[in-house]
């Protein structure tokens, strides 16, 4: 059960101690299990987990765990900000294992992009959920919600509260505009939506190559045969090129990410280090290498182009910086989140804290990329199109660099002001959890 991303990895606890499965299968020794579940003694599980495993633990301070009213507002208080201003979380343990293992979150099913200082528009909207019912789609523009104007909720900043809690049964009231100029409203009640995490497999004809598309949305365990099935459909149809669409792929799995990196690189990367974990001074012993597999459907890949936005984050990071060492990996669209850090998820009670616990960096030691990984081709999220147009501004982008091997010098400063607008949008707003990795209400 071995998790990295925007969230983490997860222990399995057995008598005292965390055992972790798959990618760190000879790692540690056992430690006790939280048993007293009152407030001090979740607020102290917390302290001495954060002492022992955070990666920076040297930055912690040490203020009295009895005086914070919750775990969470512990780590809020401790955080290492300087570099870990939303990594580390604690969520809820049913509703981390419904998004890790099938693919599922409580909501209303679409995610939201701010394109200005007091616009927010929809950049996506996942099937069979509240929001598709209602007529929502992306490229519409949101008026208002729950009676309260969106440039008002931007300028208070409460856009990223303002959809309620994940709750099955909360309701919420929303006015738009669609591409056409009709505007539209709707409430809709938050249900349990599960998340195609492969949402489009097509193989394009560009200049005479046969070039596979693919959007991913997360790295979670259905994602694995969903992945297997894409990459033999890609094969069967004589797919030599693959343009990797990540630009809203917050993260999830290890072992996903792993697995994705072996679909692509195949024979070329095989038994190459796929990624190296390095933890803190207390807890080297730890520090493992996880090797790259070959898959049956493999593409043996002589290079790869990817798509990222700021929305991009961890394991979705993690398959560019792992791949550039053995094939040329080109970055279309925005710089990435910039997450180069993993967490171990710790029990405690009906929660999990996922402290960061360590780094990752490539075969050939390259990491830290808190900035984010910059793009080789810049290119804007066009909402204005779906996912697959040809015309779509990224995807277009992608395609000429296919086709021409290099970019095609066709974007403009406004898109570099708006990823600077979104990123500051992602630090101070962005929720935790599986949310912080979906992006989505």
């Amino acid at each position: 059960m071995s998790r990295v991303s925007g969230a983490g990895w997860s222990w399995v606890r057995t008598g005292r101690c965390p055992v972790v499965l798959l990618a760190l299968a000879a790692a540690a020794g056992p430690v006790r299990a939280q048993t007293d579940c009152t407030l001090p003694g979740q607020n102290t599980f917390v302290r001495n987990t954060l002492q022992d495993m955070y990666y920076w633990y040297r930055e912690l301070p040490d203020p009295n765990p009895a005086l914070f009213d919750t775990p969470e507002a512990y780590l809020e208080a401790v955080r290492y900000r300087a570099l870990d201003s939303s990594f580390s979380y604690i969520g809820l343990r049913a509703a981390e294992d419904a998004f890790y293992s099938d693919s599922q979150f409580i909501g209303f099913g679409f995610s939201t992009k701010q394109t200005g200082d007091d616009e927010v528009r929809i950049a996506q909207v996942f099937p069979d959920s509240p929001a598709s019912d209602a007529g929502l789609a992306r490229s519409d523009r949101l008026l208002a919600i729950n009676g309260r104007p969106v440039a008002e909720l931007l300028r208070t900043g409460e856009i990223g509260t303002i959809f309620g809690p994940s709750e099955v049964g909360v309701p919420g009231e929303l006015a738009w505009q669609d591409l056409a100029g009709n505007e539209r409203e709707a409430t809709m009640v938050k249900r349990l939506v599960t998340i195609p995490t492969v949402s489009l497999v097509q193989v394009l004809e560009v200049e005479g190559r046969r070039v596979g598309y693919v959007v991913f949305r997360n790295f979670v365990r259905p994602s694995v045969e969903a992945l297997d099935q894409s990459f033999a459909a890609l094969a069967a149809a004589g797919a030599t090129d693959l343009v990797l669409d990540l630009r809203y792929n917050g993260g999830g799995l290890v072992s996903v990410a792993q697995h994705l990196g072996g679909l692509i690189g195949g024979n070329r990367t095989s038994t190459q280090v796929f990624t190296q974990f390095v933890h803190n001074d207390k807890n080297a012993f730890r520090n493992s290498v996880l090797p790259f597999p070959d898959p049956a459907s493999a593409l043996d890949l002589p290079r790869l182009v990817v798509i990222t936005t700021r929305a991009s984050a961890s394991a979705s990071e993690m398959i560019v910086n792992s791949l550039r060492p053995f094939i040329p990996v080109t970055v279309v669209g925005d710089a990435t989140y910039g997450k180069p850090v993993g967490q171990y998820g710790f029990n405690f009670c009906e929660k999990v804290l996922y402290p960061v616990a360590f780094s990752v960096q490539n075969a050939a030691n390259q990491g830290d990329y808190f900035g984010g990984i910059p793009a080789d081709c810049p290119a804007a999220d066009d909402l204005d199109r779906a996912f697959g147009d040809p015309e779509e501004a990224s995807l277009a982008e992608a395609l000429h660099f296919v086709a021409r091997g290099a970019c095609s010098g066709r974007s403009t400063g406004a898109a570099s002001a708006l990823s600077a607008l979104r990123r500051q949008t992602e630090r101070t707003a962005r929720p935790d959890g599986w949310q912080l990795l979906l992006g989505a209400y």
